[in-house]
């Protein structure tokens, strides 16, 4: 019973309409004068969620991403694209997902990746002769892959509801072959429909030109080096390599491109303050809903019900797999890692799966509901920018869909996926 008054009426409070971290607060207080917990126990727990050191990885990844957004480096990253793969039928796709790849990597966000690629690159791509509904679907998708590249944020949350006892920098090394993956084969299916449509091909960019568009990207480029080189030589920690990010950050952006006028300077640190208060509120109720989860033994209860289902591991991730895909259509990322890492990393530890690799499972899961109705986050920003309807978009991203679907599979089980990096770095 104590397990339905708490998921109850968080339920209850979402349907009517309140903000998730609001529902999860309040439901946290009925779940505690339910069970007669004293509400001083769950502010304490609402402190000690936010009070981690490891969250100061956040705002800084934010700002530097937000910094290099909107000082023209998706600008730079889509021509530099555009040199490497943009003389290919269909080239102008390819260029997309190229550039989400480069940018996914600096930003660590897939709403701001398609708010930036897009930007760009659909009003581009229709002016070439894609149909916009194209160019939008091959955006949304393509963004998914910034929750696996690192420096992903959502891989910090996964890291602070797994408890700390999984590395940053494992799971940031996790990400890379699973995201460059979920590129490849994006890309494939560019490939597949462009030969299908007879979309156009581009030019061939003059190497003169080209050297100079590769040396003006380079320097945003430097900002990913700047981030993993420091992890992986021990030079720094993730929460320090976030840092020396945003410096580097604005220095390209304010000294080098020069594109970002200084009085907008203050607007976008208020921006990034806006967008980390709403998440630090969110973790801080997360944890006093875990907390409440724990007393009540809901992670127990459901490893029990599962391992009374199966005692396959691969039925059970089947299963897991498919909650998740269902949940991530509901609920947007962010809240659902910390609320559902606390309850399903119990059931996969005991089957032996690897908290890391479980982690890359829920990350591709939870992507996939980025783009998918009717709460899909980044669904919302690619129609917001190209201006058509959510199932028209829907739609014309179900190819990728599918695309995305089988990298999940790989994902899933073919652990090395994910494991082989960390484990030859050490990590």
């Amino acid at each position: 019973m104590d397990m339905f008054v708490l998921l109850g009426s968080f339920v209850l409070l979402m349907a009517v309409g309140m903000p998730i971290a609001y529902a999860l607060g309040l439901s946290s207080l009925v779940g505690a004068l339910w069970i007669g917990i004293p509400l001083d126990a769950v502010m304490i727990q609402l402190a000690s969620g936010v009070n981690k050191f490891a969250l100061l990885a956040i705002p800084f990844f934010v700002l530097a991403g937000a910094i290099m957004a909107e000082g023209g480096m998706s600008r730079r990253l889509v021509a530099f694209a555009g040199v490497l793969v943009g003389f290919i039928r269909g080239g102008l796709s390819l260029v997309n997902i190229l550039a989400s790849t480069f940018f996914g990597a600096i930003s660590g966000s897939s709403v701001a990746d398609t708010a930036s690629i897009g930007s760009v690159l659909i009003p581009e791509m229709e002016r070439k002769g894609y149909p916009r509904k194209f160019a939008t679907a091959v955006t949304v998708s393509g963004s998914v892959q910034a929750i696996l590249i690192p420096p992903s944020h959502n891989a910090v949350l996964y890291s602070l509801a797994a408890g700390g006892t999984v590395s940053i920098a494992s799971l940031f090394m996790a990400g890379v072959l699973p995201g460059l993956l979920m590129g490849l084969t994006l890309a494939v299916m560019c490939l597949v429909i462009a030969k299908r449509e007879n979309y156009p091909k581009g030019e061939v960019i003059p190497l003169r030109q080209a050297l100079k568009i590769a040396a003006d990207a380079m320097w945003g480029l430097m900002t990913m080096v700047i981030i993993l080189g420091g992890i992986l030589s021990g030079v720094f920690t993730a929460n320090e390599s976030a840092a020396i990010a945003v410096v580097w950050a604005f220095f390209v952006t304010m000294f080098i491109y020069r594109d970002y006028k200084w009085r907008d300077l203050p607007k976008l640190v208020h921006r990034t303050v806006k967008t980390v208060t709403i998440v630090m509120i969110l973790i801080g109720f997360a944890a006093c809903f875990g907390y409440l989860m724990t007393l009540m033994q809901i992670p127990m209860k459901v490893t029990a019900f599962f391992t009374s289902v199966s005692d396959n591991k691969y039925v059970i991730l089947a299963m897991i797999n498919v909650l998740l895909l269902i949940l991530g259509t509901l609920m947007d990322m962010s809240p659902l890692i910390l609320i559902l890492t606390p309850i399903l990393l119990p059931v996969v530890k005991m089957l032996g799966v690897d908290p890391v690799h479980f982690g890359m499972i829920m990350m591709v899961n939870l992507g996939i509901g980025l783009i998918t109705p009717p709460v899909g986050t980044v669904l919302f920003v690619g129609s917001a920018i190209s201006k058509l309807p959510i199932g028209v978009v829907t739609r014309a991203a179900a190819p990728f869909l599918v695309a995305l679907f089988f990298v999940l599979m790989a994902v899933t089980y073919l652990p090395m996926l994910s494991l082989w990096l960390p484990r030859v770095l050490g990590l």
